[in-house]
């Protein structure tokens, strides 16, 4: 497992220890803009984890691809990736 993926694997264990607190804190009847703050610090771990799976996909697998004559694929995947992160 590369740097990415073990930095980006933390980053997911960290969410979903957060996530499961802030599951914690809406059954305890905690103070709403709290919890918001919560999902939030949620929210930016995921789309760091995210970022550093695509970084490491745009430096093995497209890098990879292109070497092989196979890029264009490559290309529209991350173009798909990107719209749906757009699209938010």
């Amino acid at each position: 497992m590369n740097e990415e993926k073990k930095k980006a694997l933390q980053l997911l264990k960290t969410s979903k220890g957060q996530i499961e607190g802030i599951i914690k804190m809406i059954e305890e009847g905690r103070y709403c803009i709290d919890i918001s703050n919560q999902i939030i610090a949620a929210q930016a771990l995921l789309k760091k984890s995210n970022m550093l799976i695509l970084k490491q996909h745009l430096n093995h697998c497209v890098k990879d691809a292109f070497l092989h004559d196979s890029g264009e694929e490559k290309v529209e995947e991350i173009m798909d990736v990107l719209q749906k992160l757009m699209d938010k």
